[in-house]
């Protein structure tokens, strides 16, 4: 895994990694609210109030809380078709040109999101349910996601423009596309470290 070496992503994963373990207890909780919703409707003609409220509002958090993560381990989807086909330097700057790339949107979406949420605070919004949810509490959650993601893009971004002057290969390295070798590495790592590799 790149973090290892590379200092930015080894000081960013922690934080990344817990907010992506919040999202992933979000699912579980969303799964589980769901099943429960479907078993009520189905043997008790009965329906949660709110459930596909809330669904949503964790939909949009856990997206939001996984951005950053899913940015350090390099698990966004890239197009290889090119990139493959180049030289190093030309690698290089493409790579500089996506970390830029998403570096931008995720700053433009968490100012839209601030943004939002500034006018619900202000207007106090509430959401056009029955459960009237003020919605400045689940946006203020999505807000700091993105905000993180925000946070996250930029530094990679500037990290990587540091490494097209000093050193292409590790610019490559650290955010570029994995190679096939690297995900394979990950593979053994992780079932080296898993007590079911062992039985």
């Amino acid at each position: 895994m790149t973090t290892n070496d590379n200092p930015l992503a080894r000081s960013l994963m922690p934080v990344a990694r817990l907010m992506a373990l919040i999202a992933g207890y979000l699912v579980l909780g969303l799964s589980l609210l769901i099943t429960l919703e479907v078993v009520l409707r189905t043997f008790f003609n009965f329906s949660l109030q709110g459930s596909d409220e809330y669904g949503g509002y964790a939909l949009a958090i856990l997206a939001s809380f996984g951005f950053s993560y899913a940015l350090l381990e390099r698990a966004h989807t890239r197009v290889e078709i090119v990139v493959e086909r180049v030289g190093t330097g030309m690698q290089a700057a493409l790579n500089l040109f996506s970390c830029w790339c998403v570096a931008l949107l995720a700053v433009f979406i968490a100012w839209r999101g601030n943004a939002a949420l500034v006018e619900s605070l202000e207007f106090g919004s509430l959401s056009g349910t029955p459960l009237m949810t003020p919605l400045w509490m689940p946006q203020l959650v999505w807000v700091v996601g993105l905000s993180f993601f925000a946070i996250v893009s930029s530094s990679i971004a500037v990290h990587a423009t540091l490494l097209i002057v000093r050193n292409r290969r590790r610019l490559n390295r650290h955010y570029g596309i994995k190679t096939l070798e690297e995900i394979i590495e990950e593979e053994r790592v992780e079932l080296q470290g898993s007590p079911e590799a062992f039985r």
